[in-house]
């Protein structure tokens, strides 16, 4: 029997930031570990039928989505989504001490990802547990590697400002995280309040220990990162069961593999005009497509609507990908990782935060070619786009790409790196079992 105590992992946000959280806790629920995983309650479901348990957080992004898809037209302005989220989380953690309390309670690490790492840090002060960062995205500071959301097109930039902008976009979040962590969550917890410039800046900064869940093929590690931040590979789930429909699969037997076109959660304004003009792309690209409308992104009824395209509302991406010639998406890390692990290539539409970071990750490995503006998105440039990902090259480089990625075991490597930290519970070797002598 183990006698490991649980791992929490805690998370907020859309699928894409989810869906590996539940891949993480299926390995280190695979190497023994008890793993609880505390989000929205709209993924309870999915963190059930991974396996593992689910604790409820306040923080709904698809009910947000749903009530504004203004929001989207907001995305790429960074501002202007600091002001809306700085609300959203302030109005959301009037629960998450306790709630976080409940998720902990028994627990041996607690693993934050993303806007949930402050509440778990503050949980494991408070009950004196051992602390780690997941992040799917890169954000320790480097002066080889700009921030993602700060340095434009740029891929080098001189050390000290690279440096500077990270204390830049460090301090932005702590505006954002400000009214949640320091007005609500630490003095509910019996904990000091952080000072303004909160936890990010100051002789003890950035020295969590951190995993970075994406793959060095893609984006290498920076040499100057200290060693408390590794990158380990992607975290992808168990191989889903999921199965093609028999119309689906009469669609995908009737032709050319088709492009795939979906935008996972994001939303928009007016996804009936943008999805006429993905079709008139289409269309001209000469290629059939696939396109899957997710939060709303695009907008169909599910099935054929004729001998070209198709739609439907979700599939999963490891076992759809691999049946496209391409990806248009947005960009999301978790489609990212997966057009990459599929060796296909993509266009990136993006919407808002790292997704033009990944998109421009994805151009230089040669696997998508620019990023395309969706405020200005026309079906020309669109299918211009689709037709660049069927030339030999970017085939050739994204088939490359893909077979280095689903050569590597970034679970492994993230547990091996914890275990490594001494963050890990040691696992209780099973007694042997004696044989009866009749």
């Amino acid at each position: 029997m183990s006698a490991a105590r649980p791992v929490v992992i805690f998370t907020i946000g859309t699928l894409g930031d989810v869906l590996p959280c539940v891949a993480l806790g299926q390995g280190l629920r695979r190497a023994g570990y008890p793993v609880r995983i505390a989000t929205s309650a709209n993924f309870a479901a999915l963190v059930g039928d991974a396996g593992l348990e689910h604790y409820p957080l306040s923080a709904d992004f698809q009910a947000m989505l749903d009530a504004d898809r203004s929001i989207a037209d907001r995305g790429l302005n960074l501002y202007a989504m600091a002001r809306t989220f700085r609300e959203r989380y302030a109005h959301w953690a009037r629960d998450w001490a306790a709630e976080g309390l409940a998720a902990s309670d028994g627990a041996g690490l607690l693993i934050g990802v993303s806007n949930a790492i402050q509440l778990a840090k503050a949980l494991s002060e408070a009950r004196g547990l051992p602390f780690a960062i997941a992040r799917l995205q890169p954000l320790t500071p480097s002066r080889i590697l700009p921030p993602m959301v700060m340095a434009g097109s740029r891929e080098r930039l001189p050390g000290a400002l690279s440096l500077g902008l990270y204390k830049l976009i460090h301090l932005l979040v702590w505006y954002v995280m400000k009214p949640a962590i320091n007005d609500l969550v630490r003095p509910q917890l019996g904990l000091p309040r952080y000072p303004w410039h909160g936890p990010h800046l100051g002789r003890n900064a950035q020295q969590e220990k951190t995993l970075n869940g994406y793959s060095a093929a893609l984006l290498p590690r920076p040499a100057d990162w200290p060693e408390s931040s590794q990158i380990t590979g992607y975290w992808f789930a168990e191989q889903s069961s999921w199965q093609p429909s028999e119309d689906l699969r009469r669609f995908l037997a009737g032709g050319d593999k088709p492009v795939y076109v979906g935008f996972g959660s994001m939303v928009n304004a007016d996804a009936v005009a943008f999805t006429r003009t993905v079709l008139d792309a289409v269309e001209r690209s000469g290629l059939r497509a696939v396109l899957a409308t997710g939060w709303g992104g695009l907008d169909g009824a599910d099935g054929a609507r004729d001998a070209r395209t198709y739609f439907l509302r979700h599939a999963p991406h490891d076992a759809l990908f691999p049946h496209m010639c391409a990806a248009v998406h947005h960009g999301g890390a978790g489609t990212t990782a997966a057009a990459v692990r599929a060796g296909i290539p993509s266009v990136v539409v993006p919407f808002y935060g790292d997704q033009p970071f990944w998109a421009r990750c994805l151009q230089r490995r040669g696997v998508a070619p620019p990023a395309l503006q969706r405020k200005t998105l026309d079906a020309a440039q669109l299918a211009e786009a689709i037709r660049a990902t069927q030339q030999a090259p970017m085939l050739r480089a994204a088939a490359e790409l893909g077979r280095t990625v689903r050569a590597e075991d970034g679970i492994g490597a993230a547990l091996a790196q914890l275990r490594a930290w001494g963050l890990l519970d040691p696992i209780a070797p099973e007694a042997p079992r004696l044989r009866s002598v009749a």
